[in-house]
């Protein structure tokens, strides 16, 4: 169980670091590069669905104090969801007013 709560925290911190790179360069991954047309909300979508991995990694350890479960399950499902669709509105192509 370990490894699979190591691995799940090695991937937040690789989005945290794109979400960082994304906001403050305007910098994406190659192959998603051409779909993101605001990469600074699709740089803060990635922070918030990276974080509460590296948390529930940091809880499980024992390096952060363990609130009760409710402040975990609604805590971590309400980042990740808020952060999946920044990164949906992040590749929305910009409304153009027809006349």
């Amino acid at each position: 169980m370990t490894w699979f709560i190591g691995a799940g925290m090695l991937g937040g911190l690789l989005l945290i670091a794109l979400g960082t790179a994304s906001i403050r360069t305007g910098w994406t991954l190659p192959w998603v590069g051409r779909r993101v047309t605001r990469p600074s909300v699709y740089g803060l979508g990635a922070l918030l669905v990276g974080v509460p991995c590296v948390v529930q990694g940091l809880f499980y350890f024992g390096i952060a104090p363990i609130p009760s479960w409710e402040v975990r399950f609604f805590g971590a499902n309400a980042l990740t969801l808020s952060g999946l669709v920044l990164i949906g509105v992040g590749q929305m192509r910009p409304w153009r007013r027809r006349e």
